[in-house]
This record gives structure tokens, C-alpha cells and sequence, in this order.
């Protein structure tokens, strides 16, 4: 269990309504660690936050917020700047379009990045930088095995990951030094309410990670990043890594339209 007088007395939780965010809410909440919790919808915050109060007996505030909204640090820093945040999990996934890129609307992929790598940037510097100026403080950023190369329909998305995996690796590399850990941690199929309201159909024997799991283990090995990597995607992680860039497209490319890895090597 994650030292609230290393990662405490507040953390922030984006996404935190449901999903992964509610689960790394309940995993901070059981060690101690006020929250304020984030996310567009204001029925599941409420949920989770009177779970969270009623479980671990913390202090837990909501925050309704599109993130994608310019002004969104304006909002954060209405509900936090009276905190010592020492925690910070950006849990940020949604993608406003879907589908082949020109297919989307300009809108929707400049939306995309502003929820993406604007977001995160935004939060790491705000409370990153206190957390440097205290000489603690833990930063998660929730990610994806799609970051490790761009495919087909998923252009946008892989970009988002990949950006956020380079800025984490960074921020690691100068903040740790100073007393904060930085942590990815690398998701793939992971079952959440958002997985489910899309439709998706998994095929027979793809491991579906929990979501308990994936913040227990993640907070538990904050002190090892700057990358984590979910078990089950270690092979195909160091697959992605260790392919030229050309067969790792096609692979992802592949992966996208329901091949198994091994198989969109052996095509590629």
C-alpha cells in the first residue's frame, strides 16, 4: 500500500468516476490519501466518491469537468489550490472520433490531443512542479500498448499514447532525482464500463485485465518507473519496441483488425 506521507495528504484522480480512475481512487483512499476526483459525468463521481467516504472514511471532492476544455486548469485550480496535492493519477483515454482519419472531423482530432497531451502536460506541470518544490510526490499516467506504434483507425489514439510515454519518461528522469516518482503504466484490454459501452467483442481467450488489479499493482511498484507494463503485454510490448517501424505498423495495423500478433509478424 502506497505511504500517504510520501504520496498524501491529497491526491488528484482523473477519470476517477468509474473504471480504472474509481479503481486507483479506492486503492489511494484505502491507504489514508484524501481525493478529489474528475470526470465529465457528475452521477458516477458522486457514486464513487460516497463508496470511497463510506469504505475508507477520507475526505473525497468532485469535480464535474470536461478536460478537453481550454480553460480546464482554471476549474482544477478552483478545486485544489487550498490542497498539497502529493499525488497526481491522469487517467485520460476517450477519443472524440473513431474510425480512419480522414473520416474524422478536424474538430474531433484537435479535441482528441487537447484531452490527451494538452491535459497531461497541463497537470504534470501544474502539480508537478509543488511536488518538486516539497521533494515528494507520485505522478501516474494511465496509457496503452497502442502507443507503441501508430496503426490503422487508430492513428490519433497511438499518437496521444505515445506522447504521453516520452513525457513520462522525461518527467522520471528529471523528477526523480528531486524525490517524486513518475510512473506509465501500460494497459491493453481492461474491463471498464467505457470498454463496454462501445461493444467491443473480444476474441475467445483475450485476457481482460481488472481494473483493481491494474491500480493496486501500479501504486505498488510506483518507485519502479518510468514505464510499467501490465504482465500478460510484456511479450508483445517488446515485440512493438524491437520491430522496425515500418513491420510495426503493419502488426498494429493487424492487431486492429482482430489478428493476433504473432500472426501479423509472420505477414509482415
Amino acid at each position: 500500500m502506497v505511504s500517504a506521507q510520501q504520496y498524501g495528504p491529497w491526491a488528484v484522480v482523473t477519470g476517477g468516476g468509474e473504471g480504472t480512475g474509481s479503481s486507483f481512487a479506492g486503492e489511494l483512499g484505502r491507504a489514508g490519501i484524501n481525493l478529489v476526483l474528475i470526470a465529465r459525468r457528475e452521477g458516477p463521481l458522486k457514486a464513487t466518491a460516497e463508496k470511497i467516504r463510506a469504505e475508507s472514511g477520507v475526505e473525497v471532492r468532485t469535480l464535474p469537468l470536461d478536460l478537453s476544455r481550454p480553460d480546464m486548469l482554471e476549474h482544477v485550480r478552483e478545486a485544489t489550490d487550498d490542497l498539497e496535492v502529493g499525488t497526481l493519477i491522469s487517467n485520460i483515454g476517450h477519443t472524440y472520433g473513431s474510425g480512419r482519419f480522414v473520416d474524422w472531423t478536424l474538430d474531433q482530432a484537435l479535441q482528441t490531443i487537447q484531452l490527451g497531451p494538452v491535459c497531461h502536460t497541463t497537470l504534470c506541470h501544474y502539480f508537478g512542479s509543488r511536488m518538486v518544490e516539497r521533494g515528494r510526490g507520485g505522478i501516474v499516467l494511465v496509457g496503452s500498448l497502442a502507443g507503441n506504434a501508430g496503426g490503422a483507425t487508430i492513428a490519433v489514439y497511438s499518437a496521444v499514447k505515445a506522447y504521453t510515454q516520452s513525457l513520462a519518461e522525461g518527467l522520471w528522469s528529471e523528477m526523480k532525482p528531486k524525490g517524486v516518482d513518475v510512473v506509465y503504466v501500460v494497459l491493453g484490454a481492461t474491463d471498464t464500463p467505457a470498454r463496454a459501452s462501445v461493444g467491443i467483442i473480444d476474441e475467445p481467450g483475450t485476457f481482460i485485465d481488472n481494473p483493481d488489479d491494474v491500480a493496486r499493482d501500479t501504486l505498488a511498484q510506483i518507485t519502479e518507473g518510468p514505464v510499467l507494463v501490465r504482465p500478460q503485454l510484456e511479450e508483445v510490448f517488446r515485440m512493438f519496441q524491437s520491430l522496425p517501424r515500418r513491420q510495426a505498423a503493419e502488426a498494429m495495423r493487424d492487431m486492429m483488425l482482430g489478428f493476433q500478433p504473432g500472426d501479423a509478424l509472420q505477414d509482415s
